[in-house]
């Protein structure tokens, strides 16, 4: 049986339900709308998510933990992208349902391509932060079907002279940069995880 929900549906989550006819757990689920999701999707996603948290460890020293975070407000991964959207998508195989993995699916690339493009612009001097998060974020996007066609949208960012700003305040933006990508990564992985089991029920 579908275990109950609490019916505090946000808007978004209100209109998905109003949209989508009743929602039908015995039915196969779906394959994902615009290629699959394969195994290969998920072990990038889930080495990004374990290079992300381990490069997050290492700003502890300042108490990266009391600053905000700098998330993408251009997007609703979080919502579009949550479990219980999520859970219910997969098990219908209506077209309405399609466009809402289809509407998640591009927020997860609006979002990768914007934290590409923000550390890119990022100092870097030992290269930590190429080789530890960005060469696996293009790695993602270059194995899974479903991303590789927004590659486009990373472009190349000119190299900035930091010599002249304070390392702190770096490192503090930095900081905000990594949690907010931390918590854009989690629900990422989720997301990719519901689709590909999608893959392996059908």
């Amino acid at each position: 049986r579908m275990p109950l929900m609490k019916l505090s549906f946000t808007p978004v989550l209100l209109l998905l339900a109003l949209s989508c006819p009743a929602w039908v757990v015995s039915r196969s689920l779906p394959l994902t709308p615009s290629g699959q999701m394969t195994d290969s999707c998920v072990f990038y996603a889930r080495m990004l998510l374990e290079n992300v948290t381990n490069l997050l460890a290492m700003f502890s020293g300042m108490n990266c933990t009391r600053h905000n975070m700098q998330l993408n407000l251009k997007t609703n991964t979080s919502t579009v992208c949550s479990p219980q959207v999520q859970t219910m998508t997969l098990s219908e195989g209506d077209v309405c349902c399609y466009s809402v993995q289809e509407s998640c699916l591009k927020d997860i690339g609006t979002d990768l391509s914007y934290y590409y493009n923000v550390l890119s612009s990022q100092p870097d001097s030992d290269g930590t932060l190429g080789s530890s998060v960005l060469l696996p974020l293009r790695e993602l996007m270059e194995v899974c079907q479903t991303l590789s066609p927004l590659l486009f949208e990373l472009i190349l960012v000119a190299s900035v002279d930091h010599s002249s700003t304070n390392g702190f305040n770096q490192r503090k933006l930095l900081c905000k940069i990594m949690k907010g990508f931390h918590v854009r990564t989690i629900t990422i992985n989720r997301a990719i995880g519901y689709m590909n089991l999608g893959e392996h029920t059908n």
